[in-house]
């Protein structure tokens, strides 16, 4: 004899088809993710699945030595603080909020209150941010930059 669904059984039946797709949805079966720590050779040091990762931001040639460059659409800023050496951080500052606007003199700076923030870890250089930028996950791949 049949008995007309629950909503509890609507739910749980729902909530199980979704776990069994995400699990199939996944990252080609290798889970690990890295952040970017690039060698001096350009090619990265992370593990991945060997296909550069998210999206592509850049071809590190865009990255100045000593500076970065700020991707406004994804809010996120790419460094490179020593040749090959690359670094990602959120490009919205920890204070109020703002998008940052310029790399130079090796800060990253916020334009509506004055922080900085060291392109080498995220770190305030100049208040009135008290609070580093968080780290973002990047992937070099060959010759360009991806969001990981």
């Amino acid at each position: 004899m049949n008995q007309p669904a629950t909503r509890r059984t609507l739910l749980a039946t729902g909530a199980a088809t979704l776990a069994v797709c995400c699990v199939g949805c996944g990252d080609d079966g290798d889970s690990s993710s890295a952040a970017a720590s690039a060698s001096p050779s350009g090619e990265s040091t992370s593990s991945g699945s060997g296909d550069g990762g998210g999206k592509a931001l850049a071809s590190v040639s865009e990255i100045p030595e000593g500076g970065g460059k700020i991707f406004t659409e994804e809010k996120v800023v790419v460094t490179q603080p020593k040749k090959g050496e690359y670094k990602a951080f959120s490009a919205v500052c920890t204070h109020q909020g703002c998008t940052l606007n310029k790399v130079a003199d090796g800060t990253v700076d916020c334009p509506c209150h004055g922080s900085r923030f060291r392109i080498s870890d995220g770190s305030v250089a100049h208040g009135p941010a008290t609070e580093a930028l968080p780290a973002k996950e990047i992937m070099v791949h060959g010759n360009t930059v991806h969001l990981g």
